[in-house]
């Protein structure tokens, strides 16, 4: 890395690292970012970070004075309102705006700040909001006031010329293609029309162009002298009336805030933790004058009228444009905090910031770049950059990418976030907030960033490289590689007999009566249609009706099971309570049921009474309830084929399981893992040793190599038959681990997992099987069909 890092200086050396500043970055990333030691920290387009002497001073500022509601004449409020009056100030200067042509209203954020301009904007059936493509959604959603007022609205590409000659005479350097035209259709404006909302202002038309100064999506950075040449007309809009302009500066304010001397737009907005991290919930609207006195606000709050008469029409509002627009009491302890964050910014400078965050983007988007796979297929595509025509195009330190494997076909953004998670890197992921639909039709849906911010280093940077490197490169194929996942050269069985290749016997069997919780080992328990007997019939709901595991609610692990069959009892007992709890299993339950969904499947279930449900409050200390499954739609499928198995559906009933009835975990596999955690080969740098129950099986055998489940079809255990539904993915859950009734969390055994036992997204250990049975009656007992430990399996790979 060194000889890394002495190249990357020689090229970037006199932009990284604010050699002018009282500290440099290794020496500031020491001292206020101690939190981020063993991670890497790239989501800066989402939020960047506060420092620890900037909180230090916020606090300190907080304890030692007292400011009161600005609304009022004591003496802390006067405080709180001249600290208010000298922030709008300090925001002014940071867009280099003049106090006497512009205005700062403080919102709840960048997305509060647009919301407010579409809401009090003049639109008119003569209007026009024009905005480019790459936008945010949030100024996309200003076209809802637009259209709703009978605005025509587009969207437009914005295209830098490089060519004059081809421009057709224009002196203009850009070339603006519209979209089609939207307008709502004659009902809804009618509808409008009649309950007052649609207007037509007489004199002039006022239009409003949007940009963001860079692309939350890309990084592109607009050239700020789009704002003149569209107030001045040299670019022709082809649309009667004075155009404004609006700048989205939530990315771009933190690296390259527009400055409002040279490019006077008349909107723009901004929040405030993305350019030091804290106040988080706080914004700007910086708004010109002439701009500030269009917008007309229909709501009236405290803060806002100079006097107001309950039984009257009567209201008069202030004459200040902050106090008008602004509803009610600002934030004003949070308002307070902005000095102390830009004092920090002021020490490094926006330029030297803007300078650091590009060296470290173009290094890595460079290298990247130049990933190949060993057959030269190249792992990353990135946005933005190469749809661009011109040369030098700027871009801010964003890179959104997606990663190909060597046969061409995409990594899910998913596989990536949850690989990146397991080595310490902090990311961006997705196409809409929460979605985990990565791939559909072979395509992927969304992408991943990463973005650089003031205390990036170089070893952030080299660290995501090397990951990807590890992860997504793929080296020349390694034969004979017995652990390797595709085991097609494996062949326990020549058919379906009662023959064994070895002698392969089942060693323990586990009940999970309720999800997430500790189960029970037993010598012998019967089957039903639901697999393993009242296995993961119940589970605890959270009072929002989410379900509630241990990724969540670690203290569920503590929660010990018990069945016994002859009383027809299940007993729970938790270290946080002082009695065991009882349930009869031949309860009468709540006579109405219920339908939930638990991971996409619908269940009908019964509730218990307040005895159970407040037991198990205590026990997690949260507010739950507990259900029971009654009976759930059948949509287990099997498979007919050993690679990309395509599924058939079965009449399989599944309790509160994910996939399969049944997990099924081999010692030798386990054994081979603890191998690897041991050695360190997979990646782990501790010692660490793991037991089959850390995966939460319900069958370990013994007697296989290593893996070889994974090529099993069908299964028979005594006069039991199975059939697999393939590996099981597995999740952070198996990184939880209890001791003394404490809950620890680490990034094994799942990261040395994924080092070799990862398939198209998924990690796999342990296989899943579904009871074949031929009974119709959902819960009964096949008496002849139990399962006992030591018995001899008869795996078939046909």
């Amino acid at each position: 890395m060194e000889l890394s890092k002495e190249e990357f200086l020689e090229q970037f050396g006199g932009n990284y690292g604010y050699p002018d500043a009282p500290k440099g970055i290794d020496e500031m990333r020491a001292a206020d970012f101690k939190r981020l030691e063993g991670m890497v920290y790239l989501d800066h387009a989402g939020a960047t970070l506060y420092s620890e002497a900037q909180m230090a001073d916020v606090m300190k500022d907080l304890t030692s004075n007292v400011y009161g509601n600005p609304h009022s004449q004591s003496d802390s409020s006067m405080a709180a309102s001249d600290l208010v009056t000298a922030a709008r100030h300090q925001v002014l200067k940071y867009f280099n705006a003049s106090p006497r042509e512009y205005k700062c209203i403080f919102t709840s954020g960048a997305t509060a700040a647009l919301k407010l301009v579409g809401e009090c904007f003049p639109w008119s059936r003569e209007s026009c909001y024009m905005y480019t493509m790459e936008n945010h959604n949030s100024v996309l959603g200003i076209r809802e006031y637009a259209l709703s007022k009978g605005a025509t609205v587009l969207a437009v590409d914005v295209e830098e010329v490089v060519d004059l000659a081809k421009n057709h005479g224009s002196d203009s350097l850009y070339r603006i293609s519209r979209h089609s035209d939207q307008r709502r259709g004659k009902d809804v404006l009618l509808h409008n029309s009649q309950n007052g909302s649609l207007s037509n202002i007489p004199g002039n038309n006022w239009n409003i162009f949007a940009f963001p100064s860079e692309c939350n999506f890309s990084g592109h950075k607009f050239s700020l002298s789009l704002v003149k040449l569209i107030k001045e007309g040299k670019i022709s809009l082809k649309q009667q009336g004075k155009w404004m302009v609006l700048i989205d500066a939530a990315k771009g304010c933190a690296t390259e805030p527009p400055n409002l001397t040279m490019y006077p737009a008349d909107f723009v907005v901004c929040s405030f933790y993305k350019i030091f991290g804290y106040p988080t919930g706080l914004g700007a609207l910086i708004v010109k004058n002439e701009a500030a006195n269009l917008l007309n606000k229909t709501y009236f709050s405290g803060g806002t009228v100079a006097a107001s008469i309950a039984d009257i029409d009567f209201v008069q509002k202030r004459k200040s444009i902050e106090q008008v627009l602004e509803d009610g009491t600002v934030s004003f302890l949070s308002i307070a905090s902005l000095r102390h964050g830009f004092k920090m910014i002021d020490t490094l400078t926006t330029s030297a910031i803007g300078r650091h965050t590009a060296s470290l983007a173009t290094y890595v988007r460079k290298k990247m770049l130049a990933l190949k796979h060993s057959n030269d297929i190249s792992v990353c595509t990135i946005y933005g950059q190469q749809a661009s025509k011109v040369e030098g195009l700027k871009t801010g330190p964003t890179i959104t990418f997606n990663l190909k494997r060597e046969d061409g076909s995409w990594f899910g953004y998913r596989e990536v976030e949850k690989l990146a998670s397991l080595s310490g890197i902090h990311l961006r992921a997705g196409h809409v907030c929460w979605d985990d639909n990565d791939i559909i039709n072979g395509k992927p849906t969304g992408s991943v960033r990463i973005s650089f911010g003031y205390m990036s280093t170089y070893e952030d940077a080299e660290k995501f490289l090397k990951f990807l490197q590890s992860s997504f490169v793929s080296l020349p194929v390694q034969f004979n590689n017995r652990c390797m996942l595709n085991l097609n050269n494996l062949n326990l069985l020549d058919s379906w007999s009662q023959k064994a290749v070895s002698d392969v016997r089942l060693r323990s069997i586990t009940i999970y009566p309720v999800k997430s919780c500790q189960g029970f080992s037993v010598k012998s328990w019967p089957l039903t249609t639901g697999g393993l007997m009242y296995d993961r019939e119940w589970l605890l709901q959270g009072l929002g009706g989410e379900i509630l595991t241990q990724k969540k609610v670690p203290e569920l692990g503590s929660i010990h099971t018990l069945i016994d069959l002859e009383l027809g009892k299940l007993f729970i007992e938790s270290p946080t309570c002082k009695d065991k709890l009882q349930i009869s299993l031949l309860d009468c339950l709540a006579d109405v049921s219920e339908e939930v969904d638990v991971f996409g499947q619908r269940y009908e279930v019964q509730s218990y009474d307040d005895r159970v449900n407040t037991w198990f409050s205590e026990a997690i200390g949260r507010p739950c309830t507990l259900v029971r499954c009654s009976s759930s739609k059948y949509r287990s499928c099997t498979y007919t084929g050993l690679r990309d198995r395509p599924c058939r559906d079965t009449q399989s009933k599944l309790n509160f399981v994910n996939e399969g009835q049944l997990l099924l975990i081999s010692e030798e596999s386990i054994s081979d893992l603890n191998r690897r955690l041991s050695s360190g080969n997979g990646g782990c740098k501790q010692k660490l040793l793991v037991d089959a129950m850390r995966f939460r099986p319900n069958l370990v055998i013994s007697g296989s190599s290593p893996y070889s489940e994974d090529n099993w079809k069908r299964l028979q255990i005594g006069d039991a038959c199975f059939t697999s539904m393939g590996g099981c993915n597995r999740c952070q859950m198996i990184n939880l681990r209890q001791d003394s009734g404490q809950v620890f969390k680490s990034k094994e055994p799942l990261a040395t997992l994924a080092s070799y036992r990862r398939k198209k997204g998924k990690i796999l250990f342990g296989v899943l099987l579904n009871y074949e049975d031929s009974k119709e009656g959902e819960n009964e007992i096949v008496a002849e069909k139990w399962l006992q430990v030591g018995q001899q399996l008869y795996p078939s790979t046909e």
